[in-house]
């Protein structure tokens, strides 16, 4: 069995953000040079998620709308866990409902995905750097 390590690195701009990691998770296999297993892709940071569903505008406004509706980031003073020093407590909840990782197989090499399947790093608290952990473990 052969293992392969790779982190990726992420700065948003903004609080809340979603990133294709698709492509940079592809090209992690194809270094990794395993042609069947797995590969973990997991959120290396307790308020971002990475998970699996479709490149489509509307269902990605529909995810933000939906994850406001069950843990809206204002007003700050409804969590305990917001301090002066902290105000992420949505974050953490939003991260909770979307899950922390995923795992697809890998198979002749590339990831073996649905047709309309990709992979998103989803941001909860931005403005400060972020990392993804990718896995890979095969032959």
């Amino acid at each position: 069995m052969v293992t392969y390590r790779k982190e990726l690195w992420f700065h948003l701009n903004k609080r809340r953000g979603l990133v294709n990691i698709t492509e940079a998770i592809s090209e992690a296999v194809t270094e990794s040079g395993i042609k069947e297993g797995l590969v973990l892709a997991n959120a290396m940071n307790i308020t971002a998620s990475v998970f699996i569903n479709s490149v489509e505008e509307g269902l990605h406004e529909d995810f933000e709308k939906w994850l406001e509706e069950l843990a809206p980031e204002l007003p700050y003073e409804r969590y305990r866990h917001n301090t002066e020093k902290e105000k992420n407590a949505d974050a953490h909840l939003k991260r909770t409902i979307m899950g922390r990782e995923t795992v697809v197989a890998i198979t002749g090499g590339k990831l073996d995905l649905g047709p309309w399947e990709q992979i998103f790093y989803y941001e909860f608290d931005g403005l400060r750097d972020k990392r993804v952990l990718i896995k890979i473990i095969g032959s």
